[in-house]
Formats: C-alpha cells, structure tokens, sequence
C-alpha cells in the first residue's frame, strides 16, 4: 500500500514530522541514508541550547514556544528525559551591537522578545553573573540576559524517541537507504533509492546539507552547508565537580561575525565541557564530502580566541571533537512549507544553524501542512514562496501516468 507521505531525512525536523504524521493515524514512510540519530549531519553532539526568547526574530518565537510544550509532551509519551530547563544567559554589550551570521543586534532583539512576549527573563549584572556564576569571567560593560527556562536539548535521544513512537503509531522506516532523487509525477510523488522506488500522495524533504541536491534548481544554487565544528575542553581539577553547575551561556564579545561562542554544563557521563563557535569559511558543495575529522588546531583556535580570559576553570586540553554541516540560507531564515512548483513537496530546510529547538513544532506544523489541517500558519513566514522560484528543474511537474493520485 502507498503511503501517503513520505519523509526524507530522519534528523531533528524529519523525525518530529514522522512522529507527527503517524500520531495523526497517517500513512507514513520515513527514510534515511544512515541509522539516526548519526553523526553526518546536523542533530547530534549531545546537547542543543533551547530557548524561547528568539534574538533571530519575532517570528520564530511561537515555534520556540510550542516546542517547549511538545517536548514535554513527548517526553511524558516516552518515559524519558529530552529537556532540562538549566537557564541560558545571553552575553554582550549594548553598546556594541554585532553582527553574527544574519543575527543583528542579537542580545537587544532578545531583550525585545521576551518583552513582547512575556517571557520569564532577568537582565543581571556583571557583578551578579560572577557571583552566580563564577566560571563566566564576564566583563563590567557587558549585559548578561537570564532567561530561566531556557536550558539543553539531548539532540539524540529526541531523534530516538520520536521515531520509536513514530514506529509505535503505524509508521514505517527505513534506514541506511541512501535517497537518490525526488520527483513530483502527476497527482504525487516518486522517491527512489539506492534500492527501492517509492511512491506517496506527498514528500515532505527534511535532508539537511543533502536537500539542495535532492530538491533541485533553485534551492541547488542558493542553500549552502558550510562545516562547524565542536570541542569539548577538559576543567581543571579543581573545578571538574563546579563544571557540572555551569550555566549554558551564548557569549557575545566583539563585533565581528567570528566573535561569539557558546558552552554547556559538562554532562554525568562526560570529562569534558562542551564549547562551540560558528565560522562560515569551510563551505562543502557536496554534503558527502563533510570532513569528520576535526584537526587540533581547530579546537585551539576556539580556546585561544573565545575561552581564554573568559571561563575560568577550563584548560586548553581538547578531549575529543566533532563536526557538523550547518545549511544556510542567503537571507539566514528557514525555508519551510511547499515548493511553489511542486505542491505535492514540503520543503524543510536551511534551519541555518538553530533549527533543533524549533525543531518538535516544525514537524507538527509540518505534519498539519501535509494533512490538509489548515494553511502554513505558524509557518507562513517561512514559505519557500518568497523567493522567486522558476520550474528549471527537470524533476518538476513530470507527468508521470504511474504515480498515485493526489492524497484528499
């Protein structure tokens, strides 16, 4: 029997939409090329911060808010733990307003949000961040933002658990089936693989850094995956225990794109504190070519221009390193909802590095999408559509007379 969607990608947005889909009693096929969650693409590295007051814009805050509702949702469904709620501070100064990767005036549009939507938050002093939190060295011109309910997501056990009650809900997966192209044919849609060909009412396309190839021109030509990388540093002696207390933090320190960083509490488990940053020079035209391997003097560029002077307690001895493909847009935002040439593909991409804590109620609304439940909604300023999209792709509108009617 033909499925009514199909799902490509089983990452961060993918899984939520399966888990979504099913849920609603719908016929639904999930398909990845490797066995989520994985570590070739963009949701894995332990942790992911979540918050709700959104620096990137007032758009996406209402996602950020349903995403905090649904996680505890299915956290309750699941039996385990997804969401800690450690409070995240947000650094920088005022005066100094930077630029960061289509994040203008990051700390003071945060500021803005949680005014706007009345969202819980302190704005503290440097005295008191120190008093707080000794291990933030945080400078007296800066302004340190609190928001109390903000905190980590655990990226893999999320993926996990929502394709676990996906499978419990009807739905069928398949892994380690690389997707070799996607096509509207008549009233539905054709996904081939390496090894099957697969026919649906709909496709919606969560691929990640592998999307641009999979969706075509003019997403090909604009969407770029570029590599990021992450470190986890080992605590002095002395502060390993205090390191399981820190807060997680965004740091904010300059002006330039490349001045900023971000960190997390070491986790049970784990003898290292895990410390990132986001660089957009190592572009990967072709997402099978990401390099996993980070080279130390990655991890020592990230302590010596971000975690010096600034957390104290921490050395410069890298325990281990991943990387991870961030898809961007030209203008940063997502793209979500159907191509405007093919209605019968949802497009989900270029979550442009901060997707994860979005991600539950992207595939809820998603799903709705799909369903027919209502129009793009809570999506609407994502819609693939504000773009001009021309039909060059030779994968659009081809009447193929095998396909499946269009699902009501």
């Amino acid at each position: 029997m033909n499925p009514d969607v199909i799902v490509v990608g089983l990452g961060a947005a993918g899984a939520a939409t399966l888990y979504q889909l099913a849920r609603r009693g719908a016929r639904v096929l999930g398909i990845d090329s490797f066995t989520p969650p994985h570590d070739h693409g963009s949701s894995h590295g332990e942790t992911r911060i979540t918050r709700q007051a959104i620096g990137e814009g007032d758009d996406y805050v209402p996602l950020a808010l349903r995403a905090h509702e649904l996680w505890r949702e299915i956290e309750a469904e699941c039996g385990e733990s997804l969401f800690e709620a450690s409070g995240v501070a947000i650094i920088g100064r005022l005066d100094l307003p930077a630029v960061h990767a289509h994040k203008p005036d990051f700390l003071r549009q945060t500021l803005g949000a949680a005014r706007r939507f009345g969202i819980p938050h302190e704005v503290i002093t440097p005295a008191e961040c120190r008093a707080r939190h000794p291990n933030l060295a945080v400078d007296d011109a800066e302004t340190v933002y609190w928001e109390p309910g903000a905190g980590m997501l655990f990226p893999e056990r999320c993926i996990t658990a929502q394709i676990a009650l996906a499978r419990r809900h009807g739905a069928d997966v398949r892994t380690n089936e690389a997707v070799l192209s996607v096509e509207q044919c008549g009233g539905g849609v054709r996904v081939t693989t390496a090894s099957e060909v697969y026919e649906a009412g709909q496709v919606v396309v969560a691929a990640g850094a592998w999307a641009p190839r999979l969706l075509g021109e003019p997403y090909s030509e604009t969407l770029r995956p570029y590599r990021q990388t992450l470190h986890w540093f080992a605590p002095e002696a002395s502060a390993a225990a205090q390191a399981a207390r820190w807060p997680v933090f965004i740091w904010m320190h300059g002006a330039a794109p490349e001045d900023w960083f971000y960190g997390f509490p070491r986790l049970a488990g784990e003898s290292g504190v895990k410390i990132a940053a986001e660089r957009f020079d190592s572009l990967r035209e072709n997402a099978d070519d990401n390099l996993t391997d980070v080279a130390p003097e990655e991890a020592a560029f990230v302590y010596c221009h971000h975690v010096d002077g600034r957390l104290t307690g921490l050395t410069q001895t890298c325990l281990k390193s991943r990387s991870c493909l961030y898809t961007m847009a030209p203008d940063g935002r997502f793209l979500i909802g159907r191509d405007p040439a093919r209605d019968r593909v949802i497009v989900v991409s270029a979550c442009s590095g901060h997707g994860f804590k979005h991600s539950a109620a992207i595939g809820e609304a998603v799903a709705s999408l799909a369903l027919g439940a209502h129009g793009p909604g809570i999506l609407a300023p994502f819609d693939p559509a504000r773009w001009t999209f021309e039909a060059k792709s030779a994968n659009r509108a081809q009447p193929l007379s095998s396909c499946p009617k269009a699902t009501p």
